[in-house]
């Protein structure tokens, strides 16, 4: 998931090149309409954020349930180390994905800010 969000971070990590690129010169301010491409922009911009914060929700909540299932099963199995272990681990990925909403907020913030 990870490897997947930072490769859908590429257009904030690139926002000030997309600018760049996407504002004409004065050469070519005839030819492109300024107005147009830096909406286009804005709402490939918008669509990448919703896009990411969806897939990192839908991995908190798919993270949830696993945890809450293996805590049952905790409950009734309390000597199965493995189980103990997989808890665990599920629990960290959980964390994991709570900590990248987080991070998906500060990535936003910062290329709206470049926009502004």
């Amino acid at each position: 998931i990870q490897e997947l969000l930072r490769v859908m971070r590429t257009i904030d990590d690139r926002i000030v090149h997309e600018l760049n690129t996407t504002i004409p010169t004065a050469s070519f301010v005839g030819k492109v309409d300024p107005g147009q491409t830096c909406k286009e922009l804005y709402q490939s911009l918008m669509d990448a954020h919703t896009k990411r914060e969806r897939i990192i929700k839908n991995c908190i909540s798919q993270s949830s349930a696993v945890v809450k299932t293996l805590k049952e099963e905790r409950e009734k199995a309390q000597d199965n180390v493995a189980l103990l272990k997989q808890l665990r681990k599920e629990q960290t990925k959980l964390k994991l994905m709570q900590s990248e909403l987080n991070v998906e907020e500060v990535v936003n913030d910062r290329s709206w800010k470049v926009l502004n």
